[in-house]
């Protein structure tokens, strides 16, 4: 069940984030050339409101775009045969890691957006989804032969859905509390910053392999 409720004082950000108004909602998704100084010029690295949204979900978004953009950088210019190099029998590939990002991405949609109990998805989405989902065997399988670009554009759409669906949400909805989450009682806030953080993880995994990519300099 979830409880709907100000568990947290909701103030206005000092100065309601006006300065940052014009930063960056919908880069998400960044060109592959990202570097510090386009960060420092498009405000990426200014973390708070942004224009088009409540002040702690504007927050929430800015999180996502910066970390967003550092997955990208770690994969830019990477052939299809570097993403779908295995460095041994029970790794991921580089290529499968990218969708396992978008699949954890549209479950949270399902879950938070439409209210859908986790894993009680129907089966056309467990069809497109599972395996890079669950990754393992199935994942190592079938997850490979395409273009960067393909991730990419499988991330980026998945990416405006969500920003798309946070646009028409508040504050209050962010920290409405679920207390039948299997790690105890969990906001919606929570469970979206996990999306932040659970590509930080992978983005890990993604640099280590490519700094075992034939003829890098071994460097993460």
């Amino acid at each position: 069940m979830e409880e709907t409720g100000a568990l947290f004082d909701r103030r206005r950000f000092i100065g309601s984030g006006a300065a940052l108004a014009a930063g960056i909602a919908g880069l998400s998704i960044l060109p592959q050339q990202a570097c510090s100084q386009q960060h420092a010029i498009e405000g990426l690295n200014v973390i708070g409101p942004r224009q088009g949204f409540s002040p702690h979900i504007g927050t929430l978004v800015s999180m996502m775009a910066w970390m967003r953009s550092v997955v990208l950088q770690s994969v830019q210019g990477l052939t299809v045969a570097q993403l779908d190099l295995l460095p041994d029998s029970k790794a991921n590939s580089i290529g499968a890691l990218l969708l396992h990002l978008a699949a954890t991405e549209r479950y949270y949609q399902l879950h938070t957006f439409e209210n859908t109990k986790w894993g009680s998805w129907d089966d056309k989405i467990k069809k497109q989804w599972d395996i890079p989902m669950n990754l393992g065997d199935a994942g190592r399988k079938t997850i490979k032969g395409e273009q960067l670009d393909h991730y990419l554009n499988t991330l980026t759409e998945v990416r405006q859905k969500t920003l798309e669906q946070l646009r028409m949400r508040d504050d209050k909805w962010l920290l409405t509390v679920d207390k039948s989450w299997g790690w105890g009682p969990t906001n919606n806030y929570c469970k979206w910053f996990h999306v932040v953080e659970h590509e930080s993880n992978h983005n890990g995994q993604m640099k280590w392999i490519r700094s075992r990519l034939p003829g890098s300099s071994g460097e993460n």
